[in-house]
């Protein structure tokens, strides 16, 4: 049998002050432990500013309409630009794309050329929101996005949907994480609104996850200390 790891961010549940007046059960089903973590971790090379193949660019040259357009950038990272020829643009940012711009056209072509390079479209970067929102699918990521913000891509909640019942699924270091959270908590400021990373899977309302991590149960709505646990399932 394989081991996978999950480490499960649970910020849906009891203050550990209340934990240590009223002992309730937390992490009491098999395969799960505390761990030491107070946020789910941002994914690896997340990349919100980086070009890659496929994306689209907006490139402006102040006082040259001509020049300025938008243009793909093709399946080898790279894209043409008018006068100066191919511009390779995987992995880098757009500012470093626009200064290369600039210093090629300089002299040559303008003076003094002012570029500005803007990411329109990332096609590869989408999150994904499933659950009880009016509009399910896969979104778009043009830039940073925290969890309220995607619900609300999503068309909001359904009236059925339980507001404390709300996963973000992450990929990170090696490891797949699930946050907890109770979006009615954090609109009443109990604690931040995480942030959302492209490739993240967002589910609103009953998860068959957290059904089957039956100790959540009995956490309450007004944690604003987080709990990290860490589960191990054998399949």
């Amino acid at each position: 049998m394989q081991i996978f790891r999950i480490a499960i961010l649970a910020i849906a549940g009891i203050s550990l002050a209340a934990c240590a007046s009223s002992p309730k059960p937390i992490a009491t089903a098999p395969g799960i432990q505390l761990v030491d973590l107070d946020a789910l971790p941002s994914p690896e090379g997340d990349g919100g500013a980086i070009v890659r193949s496929q994306d689209t660019l907006r490139v402006s040259v102040l006082g040259f309409a001509d020049l300025s357009r938008e243009l793909k950038v093709d399946a080898t990272g790279a894209f043409q630009f008018p006068l100066i020829g191919l511009i390779q643009a995987d992995g880098r940012t757009p500012i470093a794309i626009s200064r290369e711009i600039a210093q090629r056209l300089d002299g040559r072509f303008v003076v003094n050329p002012e570029v500005t390079v803007d990411l329109m479209e990332q096609p590869g970067r989408v999150i994904t929101i499933g659950g009880e929102v009016s509009r399910p699918g896969r979104y778009p990521v043009t830039g940073s996005m925290t969890l309220l913000e995607v619900v609300a891509t999503g068309g909001g909640a359904t009236d059925t949907a339980q507001l404390d019942d709300v996963l973000i699924f992450r990929k990170a270091e090696g490891e797949r994480y699930i946050g907890v959270y109770n979006l009615g908590a954090i609109q009443r400021g109990n604690y931040a609104d995480p942030v959302v990373f492209a490739g993240d899977i967002v589910q609103v309302g009953n998860s068959p996850t957290l059904k089957r991590i039956q100790m959540l149960t009995a956490l309450s709505p007004l944690l604003t200390t987080p709990i990290i646990l860490l589960e191990r399932l054998l399949r």
